[in-house]
């Protein structure tokens, strides 16, 4: 639920801000947003073990799905690098070919994490979503929600992402101005200002989630996202005019995706150990995502 309709509810504002954008030829902007909100998102997960967890938010999933989206989600984020680094080749209709592979790519990956969730071979010894204290509220929130039916759950999911798609219809236009009025570029304004408004239904979903209890769909929720993300290139290079989309990627939006692998990573290594230590009253792996977050906007605006 977390991997593919929570985060495809709560990816719609990228949706749109990225066909949108791809077809007013803000190519910068768009690649921007993608890329520059992976590691945006990740940091949610550090502010909600900051604000809302009691011990490291990793040492909570009580199996090794959430570590394998994290791999996963790295192997796709090197196969976009790679593809930067060779170049695209564009096809006969105007798509690249990478563009393709990387919409084949993550087809193959919800499809295997679908069936692996199904099929675990193995959990941790301890089971920390048993042995850890929620967080308060959890037992009593989403009662009414519980009582609904199923067609009665379907049709109000329907309608609050349709919400979210119609609030996301204003924030490509009005951030292209912004770019152009500030001078301080469509990428940085992607990476920064849009990448984070876009964001928004994932924090909302993310802190939802843990306060019922629900860790591992909130993790899921962020790296589902991220996925989704590289695999809107190709909707974006669909309606994207001239050249395919992936050749406009610069310096910073390449940087962007060096730090999603790196954020991605460390919370890798987290689901992985399942310490319990904190510091500052978030996981050090979460203190160590929010230092590159930080790293990483200084390096934007350097770009910019």
């Amino acid at each position: 639920m977390g991997l593919i309709f929570v985060a495809a509810a709560t990816s719609l504002p990228e949706l749109v801000t990225t066909l949108y954008g791809a077809h007013t030829g803000e190519a910068q902007l768009v690649l921007g947003n993608m890329f520059g909100g992976i590691t945006m998102q990740t940091a949610i997960l550090a502010i909600v073990d900051l604000l809302f967890i009691t011990y490291a938010l990793t040492s909570y999933p009580s199996g090794p799905t959430s570590a394998l989206e994290a791999t996963l989600l790295i192997a796709l984020l090197a196969m976009l690098l790679g593809l930067h680094a060779v170049g695209e080749l564009a096809l006969p209709f105007g798509v690249g070919l990478g563009t393709l592979l990387l919409a084949v790519a993550y087809l193959g990956i919800v499809m295997m994490l679908r069936h692996y969730d199904g099929v675990q071979s193995w959990i941790p010894v301890e089971s920390i979503d048993a042995a850890l204290p929620r967080t308060a509220e959890s037992s009593d929130t989403g009662s009414s929600v519980d009582r609904m039916g199923t067609v009665g759950l379907i049709v109000g999911f329907a309608l609050m992402g349709t919400a979210i798609l119609m609030c996301g219809l204003a924030l490509i236009a009005s951030s292209a101005a912004i770019a152009e009025q500030t001078g301080l570029g469509s990428s940085f304004i992607g990476m920064t200002l849009l990448a984070t408004a876009t964001s928004l239904p994932e924090v909302s979903t993310t802190i939802s989630a843990v306060r019922i209890g629900a860790y591992s769909m909130a993790i899921s929720n962020i790296f589902g996202s991220n996925l989704l993300m590289v695999a809107m290139v190709l909707p974006a290079d669909l309606v994207y005019r001239g050249a395919p989309i992936l050749g406009a990627i610069d310096q910073g939006t390449a940087f962007a995706i060096i730090s999603g692998v790196l954020v991605t990573s460390i919370y890798l290594a987290g689901l992985i150990i399942r310490s319990r230590r904190t510091v500052f009253r978030m996981g050090i792996d979460s203190a160590l995502v929010l230092l590159i977050y930080a790293i990483t906007l200084g390096v934007f605006y350097h770009f910019s």
